[in-house]
């Protein structure tokens, strides 16, 4: 009876290790939980690089005199910035995908490789030195910037003022304007003069040696062409490069705004209405898909139970469109729009090592350990 007694205690006692009394009449069951490790896969963005040069036009101070003393016509007299698109190009980057998050369950979870972001990178694999993530800065507006310290007012040597004499009191006499530009229209028919007169020998000296003939015309080439600027104006260029992220998610029919040209600004952001759209549009190869989706249903009811996915990265084509004209175009591999299947559980747990394109999400190699 003594050992009756002590087997009916334990019964009625080992309930307890694996449920709480919360009320007389209510019992809450302890949940067990699982652990994992989370990840997740790949999806592609698409970084567009754009090289534009910005053209500063600024008119001459003697434009309105540019037919009359040297009988140029058509002459600018207004001044004007021009941003001239010269490439484009696509590139494409990496980053997990929200929409494909994951849990390596059991074993699965003490073999799993990740790379710095929580991207999936490998199944066994041997530990290694992985490339630090480094972070892309894009500039996606332009800064206002001076071109350069250049201005007519200052390019000038003709005085402003010559001596009076006793007809005034010796004051000094503003120049007029058309004096100046009849000055400066005079220095550039004389450059043109002594150039014609040293390369045709009517020199009454000649030059010691080439070289100084070489550089003579080069300095009366540079004399005539900034008295020549006083006319006909001076242009200025600046190169620049701007670059836009996107990811692309659902084709839409018409495209996105990838960035913007504006008159004033240059390129601006998708979302600086002040200038004029350009699109970026993509198109799924759809053939590709179907066929992934075909092989990659599993017959195995254990399928996925480890939590371990790998990708089959679709392929599309990216176009760069402004008002209806193509200027760029690339076809590459977007993860997003590709098919997603479970690894095979018997590769899982059966000692192989797996690689993945971390880009992609697809497997790059299956080993036997």
């Amino acid at each position: 009876m003594k050992y009756l007694a002590i087997i009916i205690g334990l019964i009625i006692v080992m309930p307890v290790f694996g449920q709480r009394k919360k009320k007389d009449d209510e019992v809450v069951v302890v949940p067990t939980y699982v652990e994992g490790i989370t990840y997740s896969l790949p999806q592609t963005g698409i970084r567009v690089y754009v090289k534009t040069i910005k053209e500063i036009f600024v008119p001459g101070p003697y434009a309105g005199y540019a037919e009359q003393l040297l009988g140029l016509r058509s002459v600018k007299t207004k001044s004007a910035t021009k941003w001239i698109v010269t490439e484009v190009r696509i590139t494409s980057f990496s980053e997990p995908d929200p929409e494909q998050v994951y849990k390596a369950m059991g074993d699965a979870a003490f073999k799993i490789n990740l790379t710095s972001d929580g991207r999936i990178s490998g199944i066994n694999l041997p530990n290694v030195t992985e490339i630090p993530f480094a972070v892309k800065t894009n500039k996606i507006i332009q800064v206002q910037d001076k071109m350069d310290d250049f201005s007519f007012d200052n390019f000038t040597d003709t005085p402003f003022y010559t001596p009076g004499d006793s007809t005034n009191n010796f004051r000094p006499v503003r120049v007029g304007e058309d004096q100046k530009a009849a000055e400066a229209a005079k220095r550039v028919l004389d450059s043109r003069l002594i150039r014609y007169d040293m390369v045709a020998g009517m020199m009454d000296e000649f030059h010691p040696d080439g070289e100084a003939y070489k550089v003579s015309l080069e300095e009366l080439k540079q004399i005539e062409k900034n008295y020549l600027s006083l006319f006909i104006g001076r242009k200025t260029q600046k190169e620049d490069i701007f670059t836009f992220d996107y990811i692309p998610t659902k084709p839409s029919k018409n495209g996105d705004v990838i960035f913007r040209i504006s008159e004033n600004n240059g390129v601006v952001p998708a979302t600086d209405l002040s200038g004029k759209p350009v699109m970026i549009e993509y198109e799924i190869e759809s053939n590709l898909a179907e066929k992934y989706t075909e092989f990659a249903k599993s017959e195995n009811p254990s399928a996925g139970k480890s939590g371990i996915y790998y990708r089959m990265p679709g392929i599309a084509t990216i176009k760069i469109v402004d008002e209806l004209k193509t200027i760029c175009t690339a076809r590459l591999p977007i993860a997003q729009f590709g098919v997603v299947a479970p690894l095979p559980e018997n590769v899982v747990n059966g000692g192989y090592m797996v690689k993945y394109h971390t880009e992609t999400g697809a497997i790059k190699s299956v080993y036997k350990r």
